[in-house]
């Protein structure tokens, strides 16, 4: 079949790139590969590269540049989808790339000249001859036939560029797994060495050994190998390879996906019904609530209970222990100057102005600088709940600058390379963030609780006894920090209703926030609340009943003695309530006068239940005396009668005398509950 040139699409030059090597690779038992890339650079020419598509979100997360004379203008690549992005609003599609026949019918409507004619491309057939064209113009239908060479050219010149742009597009999305990134940088027009890294998921390396055992007594031989796999998408020529075993925090953020944020929809606001209610009147302010009394504590116990924590709140400098991941090498050279982009901050909007115009084609990502500080930082460790078995390496960042810093994952790299993921919360000018980013294993931790109560009031009332106790709690954390001296920060949960006896460094979401000093010794830190409960310790069991009307022919004695006012049940509680209670406590001597009238009680109530107990067997003695006489007959039934009237006037003289006992208990009791109250 005879061609012909269809000149629909512009043609693009490529620019001079450097393609630089890479000289080092780290990889982490976290899952990533550090790589570095490294080479001369002349003048202003960009860095292009290609990288696994799995890859471009970490790229775009962590990717470090240094050069010594250059500055970062930004770095960019295709977009995800290549082909949605390059055929966005276009009349063609990529099927239609398929061939001349099918992009011309695609087409159709649009101006075009071919052939020395101008007209709306109407339709396009193939022939023997050559490609026929069908063009309609104000004067009606032209039918062409072109030959080979002949051209068919676009009057909309922004469409057949974009139409070359969906083409290019189309080429590169046949490369699916990989993408090219372009770095671009300014400001150094002489070669000079840079280079750049950035974190990619990677197989984690295994190890595996090997111990040689002699065949005579003595020493044996261990040996260990590691398993890597290079996924960096690269080779590996006479490269740095390193292994680091850890815990740093490494997570995965989908930057290179586009994103959407769902709005709710809000209907249209129609006219609603009216109701009024009807006014009431003013009704009276609520009773406030009334003002509690201040707590009871002696000066000595909170001494004491400040005391140790207090030491622990004035921690020295933290000096750390060597990283133990450093590695011999040349000091790189200092990290590229990135612009600085103006930033304003208003009722809690943050809006950055980038320097310089952005150009970036559609269907494209670009990664644009706009900040660069120096901020403090003091590296610590950082234990998030007393619970946990090994703090956190950890960095606390304060914000100098003037506005506040957004939220975002942050990539904390060290002497030794990559040291940890953290994310960075919303930091307003000012205030401070602690960033945890590995967990140290070389320290270890352990906790108990502790629970003591003490009563320090009672108040006496009719019925019972109100205790007021003072309720300690403490957290008890044993830290074994090997060598580690330095700054250990302590988050503890908050316990509502109590109050900490200890000082406290900050409050917030995480709880209680404490700060001691790891000396490189083992140590206890001990935290403690104070909170006050009241108790109530009745005098009777309620279920008796009131108990000056009770009749001891109509209660089970027995059953009932312990709860009975003067039974062991309540005395018991109040004598060990009254051990325990500090010589000054407020009720004291109520509560002394309390439990003697109680031991009166007591000794009244088991002479009434002995005098109850005799009342029974006569009771008893009596019932057999009866059926007796009822049972005899002659000589025999006048004795009967003889012990039956003996059995009667001793059982009348037992009640006689168990309701003379009942009496005096009940009059001891009386005593009890007409005491003064308070």
């Amino acid at each position: 079949m005879r061609s012909f040139l269809l000149a629909l699409l512009l043609p693009l030059g490529a620019a001079a790139a450097a393609e630089l090597p890479i000289t080092a690779v780290t990889l982490s038992s976290a899952g990533l590969a550090e790589i570095e890339r490294r080479g001369p650079l002349p003048g202003a020419e960009p860095i292009r590269f290609r990288a696994p598509l799995d890859a471009v979100d970490d790229i775009l997360r962590t990717l470090i540049l240094r050069d010594p004379a250059g500055r970062v203008a930004g770095f960019s690549l295709p977009g995800q989808d290549l082909q949605t992005e390059a055929f966005r609003d276009l009349p063609v599609k990529p099927g239609d790339f398929a061939s001349r026949i099918a992009l011309l019918q695609a087409l159709r409507g649009q101006m075009v000249t071919a052939g020395g004619t101008t007209g709306r491309l109407a339709d396009a057939e193939a022939s023997p001859d050559g490609l026929r064209l069908t063009l309609v113009g104000p004067e009606g239908l032209r039918l062409l036939r072109l030959a080979e060479g002949e051209q068919v050219r676009l009057a909309d010149a922004t469409l057949a560029a974009r139409l070359d742009r969906a083409a290019a597009m189309l080429a590169a999305s046949r490369e699916a797994d990989s993408r090219e990134i372009e770095i671009v940088l300014t400001g150094a027009d002489t070669t000079r060495e840079v280079s750049f890294s950035y974190l990619a998921g990677a197989p984690v390396w295994k190890p595996s050994w090997r111990l040689i055992l002699p065949a005579e007594p003595g020493p044996a031989r261990l040996q260990g190998w590691a398993v890597v796999e290079n996924r960096t998408g690269a080779d590996w020529r006479n490269i740095h390879l390193s292994l680091v075993a850890g815990d740093p925090a490494a997570y995965r953020q989908a930057l290179y996906t586009p994103l959407e944020v769902e709005r709710p929809e809000r209907p249209v606001r129609l006219a609603e019904p009216l109701d009024v209610t009807a006014d009431s009147g003013p009704r009276p302010l609520p009773p406030a609530a009334a003002a509690q009394p201040p707590l009871p504590y002696t000066a000595a116990m909170v001494a004491a209970m400040v005391a140790p924590a207090a030491a622990a709140a004035r921690p020295a400098p933290p000096a750390y222990r060597p990283d133990a991941d450093q590695r011999p090498e040349v000091a790189a050279p200092p990290l590229a100057d990135l612009p600085e982009a103006a930033a304003s901050a208003v009722s809690g909007r943050l809006a950055y102005q980038l320097p310089a115009s952005v150009s970036l084609p559609a269907g494209s990502t670009a990664n644009l600088p706009f900040l660069d500080a120096e901020l403090p930082a003091e590296r610590l460790w950082w234990l998030p709940g007393p619970n946990a078995r090994h703090p956190l390496n950890a960095v606390r960042l304060r914000n100098t600058t003037t506005n506040p810093l957004p939220d975002g994952m942050a990539a904390l790299f060290g002497t030794g390379g990559f040291l940890g993921d953290a994310e960075l919360r919303w930091l307003p000018p000012g205030e401070s963030r602690l960033l945890g980013y590995a967990r140290d294993r070389e320290i270890t931790t352990n906790v108990s609780e502790n629970r003591h109560e003490t009563p320090i009031a009672v108040v006496n009332r009719r019925a019972a006894v109100e205790v007021t106790l003072l309720l300690r709690e403490e957290t008890a954390i044993a830290l074994a920090p090997g060598t580690a001296t330095g700054r250990l920060v302590i988050d503890l949960p908050r316990r509502p209703g109590a109050e900490p006896r200890f000082p406290v460094a900050a409050e917030g979401d995480f709880g209680l926030r404490v700060e001691a000093t790891l000396t490189g010794a083992p140590m206890t830190l001990r935290y403690g609340w104070e909170r006050q409960q009241t108790r109530r310790v009745p005098l009777w069991d309620g279920a008796l009943g009131e108990p000056l009307r009770l009749d001891w022919r109509n209660v089970d004695l027995e059953a009932g003695y312990p709860g009975l006012p003067g039974g062991p049940r309540a005395l018991n509680q109040l004598t060990a309530l009254l051990r325990d209670l500090p010589a000054t406590a407020p009720g004291r001597p109520g509560l002394e006068r309390t439990i003697a009238l109680l031991q009166d009680a007591r000794q009244k109530l088991d002479a009434a239940r002995a005098a109850v107990a005799r009342a029974g067997v006569g009771q008893v003695a009596l019932e057999r005396a009866r059926q007796a006489a009822e049972d005899r007959s002659g000589p025999a039934r006048e004795d009967a009668r003889r012990q039956l009237n003996t059995a009667s006037l001793a059982a009348e003289e037992a009640g006689r005398a168990a309701d003379a006992a009942w009496l005096a208990w009940r009059g001891a009791v009386e005593a009890v509950l007409t005491r003064p109250e308070g």
